[in-house]
């Protein structure tokens, strides 16, 4: 059972890798956005970034489902920004089963991402502060780190293929 936290800023290919890492593992996605309250929804479309005190709860709400999945012994993606290492805390802490997937790339890369897209609430003028909030992962946190700027398929495979490598042998 793991529950893989795949996190980056606005652009970066959470929700894309997360889908395609639960479906080719038979896993249950989680989308981060769904769990934000809209009143987050309406600042971020308004060009307002969040605050700490705006993303805690949504944070908890994650964890919360996350830790009900554990309980039943299911596995499960998660598309979550989890910029900074307090939000990572609260979302992996002490589990061991959970594992940071860092979807990491360039500002220009992703800005030209952000650009393409149709439809997303997040609009590109928050890029800045995404990475301005953005604490890469250190060793410690023991990331699956996957360079975004490959094909969506490539990312997936990258992604999985260093997961599985955790499992170690089935015995």
């Amino acid at each position: 059972m793991t529950i893989a936290i795949v996190m980056g800023v606005s652009g970066s290919g959470k929700t894309t890798v997360a889908a395609g890492v639960a479906r080719q593992e038979g896993w249950i996605l989680l989308e981060g956005d769904k769990f934000h309250p809209p009143a987050n929804v309406a600042r971020m479309q308004a060009g307002i970034p969040l605050t700490d005190e705006d993303r805690w709860p949504w944070l908890r709400a994650i964890a919360a489902r996350a830790d009900e999945l554990r309980a039943a012994g299911q596995s499960a993606a998660v598309a979550c920004s989890a910029l900074k290492r307090a939000y990572r805390d609260v979302l992996i802490g002490t589990r061991p089963d959970t594992v940071l997937v860092y979807l990491r790339g360039s500002k220009s890369l992703i800005a030209e991402r952000i650009k393409a897209r149709r439809g997303h609430f997040m609009p590109p003028a928050l890029l800045d502060s995404q990475f301005a909030t953005l604490e890469e992962p250190g060793p410690d946190e023991n990331p699956v780190i996957v360079d975004v700027g490959g094909t969506p398929e490539d990312e997936i495979a990258d992604a999985v293929r260093q997961l599985n490598a955790r499992k170690g042998p089935v015995s």
